[in-house]
C-alpha cells in the first residue's frame, strides 16, 4: 500500500469518527433512559475510529518518508498533512484526559479542514532545497507543528464554549457584537473549505491557464519565465502574454491585470487565488445561511445543550498551556538555531518569522490575562478563537499573500 493510498484511508476514517462523534451527541435523545451511557458508547466508538485513522495517517507519514529519503514535511503539502496528523493526536490526547466526546464534533473538522487544504498541492515527492538540508528540519518542524496542532484543540474548545453561552437571541449591542463575533469565526472556516472544494473541481475539470512574464530590463538573453494558473485567471500578472488559457463563462481573457505595485512572480497568482477563496467563501456561505435560515452559529449552538460550560473552558486552556512551550522550543527557539546555521543570523524579519513571534506574543497574553487577571469563561474563550485565526495567518496567509524565505509553495 503506498503513502497516497493510507492518507486517503486516513481521511475517510477521521470523517467517519467525526459523523460517529455527531451520533453521540445528537442521538441523546434516541436513549433517553440512559442518554450519557449513550455518549459513552458511542464515543468510544468515535475514539477508536480515531486511533485507526491516525494509524493510518502515521503509515502514510512514514511510508513517505521511505520514498523521500528525508521527513515529508519540506513543502505546504508535507507540513499541513503532517499538521493534521498532530491535530488528531492533541486531540485524542486531550480526550483521554477529560472524555468529552463533543469536543471530537470540533476538533475533528478542525484537521479534516487542514488535511483537504494540504491536498491542493503538489503532491510529489522533491529533493530537499539546500537550506532545509539539516537534521534541524526533523527538530524545528515537528515541535512547531506539535504546538500548533494544541493551539487548534484549544480553538475547537474556545469556539465550542462560545457557540454555548453567546446568547444568539439577545438583541443587545453586547449580544450582538459576540453574535458577529462567532459568525465571522464561522465565515473564515467556509472560505478554507470554500477554496479545497474551488480547487479540486477545477483540477478536476482539467482547468490550466498559462502566462509569460515580461522579459527584465538588460535580461534579452534570459530564460522567458511563465507562471501556471489551475484557478481561471480574474487577475493576470501586469504586462504578461497569454500564452494558454481555457474559456471560463466566456471570458477568453483574464478581465484585470494586477497592480504594478504586486512585485514577484507569483504575486499575480496569489491574488487570483485569494480573490477566489473570497468568492467562493461568500458563494457557499450563502448558500448555507439559506438552508439552516439563520446564521450558522446559531443554528449550530443548540448542539452544545447540556454541555459544561466550565469543562470546555478547562479544555481550552489545558489545551494551550500544552501547546504553547512546545510551540516556544519549535517555532522560535529551534527555528533561530537553526536560522543562525543556514542563513548566518539568528532573525532577519522574514515575514514568517515575524507571524510566528506575533503568534507566540499573543498565546503568551492569552496565558498572562488567564493565570493573572482572570480572564475566564468568555474573555479566555475569544482569545483562543482570536489567537488561532492568528495561526492559520500565518500559515495559509502569509504563503498565498507574502512571499519570504519561508515560502516553498503556492497555489
Amino acid at each position: 500500500m503506498n503513502s497516497s493510498t493510507l492518507l486517503l484511508l486516513a481521511f475517510i476514517v477521521y470523517n467517519v469518527a467525526f459523523l460517529i462523534f455527531v451520533l453521540a451527541i445528537a442521538g441523546k435523545s434516541w436513549n433517553r433512559d440512559d442518554p450519557e451511557g449513550h455518549v459513552k458508547r458511542w464515543g468510544k466508538t468515535g475514539l477508536i475510529f480515531s486511533i485507526i485513522g491516525l494509524a493510518c495517517h502515521a503509515g502514510f507519514f512514514f511510508t513517505r518518508w521511505a520514498e523521500a529519503g528525508h521527513i515529508p514535511t519540506s513543502n505546504m503539502f508535507e507540513f499541513m498533512t503532517f499538521l493534521g496528523m498532530m491535530i488528531m493526536l492533541a486531540f485524542i490526547i486531550v480526550y483521554l484526559i477529560y472524555r468529552a466526546p463533543v469536543l471530537g464534533i470540533f476538533a475533528l473538522p478542525v484537521g479534516i479542514i487542514i488535511i483537504a487544504y494540504a491536498s491542493v498541492f503538489p503532491k510529489e515527492v522533491q529533493p530537499l532545497i539546500p537550506a532545509l538540508q539539516s537534521y534541524w528540519l526533523k527538530i524545528h518542524v515537528t515541535t512547531a507543528a506539535a504546538g500548533e496542532a494544541f493551539f487548534a484543540v484549544g480553538f475547537a474548545a474556545g469556539l465550542m464554549y462560545l457557540l454555548r453561552s453567546v446568547n444568539f437571541k439577545g438583541t443587545s449591542k453586547t449580544d450582538r457584537r459576540e453574535q458577529k463575533g462567532v459568525e465571522f469565526t464561522m465565515f473564515f472556516l467556509v472560505v478554507i473549505i470554500a477554496f479545497v472544494v474551488t480547487i479540486f473541481g477545477f483540477n478536476a475539470s482539467g482547468y490550466h491557464a498559462k502566462f509569460a512574464l515580461p522579459m527584465e530590463e538588460g535580461a534579452e538573453t534570459a530564460v522567458q519565465q511563465t507562471v501556471d494558473y489551475v484557478l481561471p485567471p480574474l487577475v493576470q500578472p501586469a504586462d504578461a502574454q497569454v500564452l494558454e488559457m481555457k474559456p471560463f463563462l466566456g471570458m477568453t481573457t483574464p478581465p484585470m491585470e494586477s497592480p504594478s505595485w504586486l512585485k514577484g512572480s507569483n504575486a499575480a497568482r496569489k491574488l487570483n487565488t485569494v480573490i477566489w477563496s473570497v468568492l467562493g467563501g461568500l458563494i457557499l456561505y450563502g448558500l448555507l445561511r439559506l438552508i439552516a435560515r439563520r446564521s450558522l452559529s446559531a443554528a449550530i449552538s443548540p448542539l452544545m445543550n447540556g454541555i459544561d460550560a466550565d469543562d470546555v473552558d478547562e479544555i481550552s486552556y489545558r489545551a494551550i498551556a500544552i501547546g504553547y512551550p512546545i510551540f516556544t522550543l519549535g517555532a522560535l527557539i529551534f527555528a533561530m538555531i537553526w536560522a543562525a546555521e543556514a542563513w548566518g543570523r539568528f532573525w532577519g524579519w522574514d515575514p514568517k518569522e515575524v507571524w510566528a513571534l506575533i503568534t507566540w506574543l499573543f498565546y503568551a497574553a492569552y496565558l498572562h490575562l488567564r493565570l493573572s487577571r482572570g480572564w475566564i469563561g468568555k474573555k479566555s474563550a475569544w482569545l483562543s478563537v482570536i489567537g488561532f485565526l492568528v495561526v492559520m495567518f500565518t500559515l495559509i496567509g502569509v504563503n498565498l499573500v507574502i512571499a519570504g524565505l519561508h515560502s516553498y509553495a503556492g497555489v
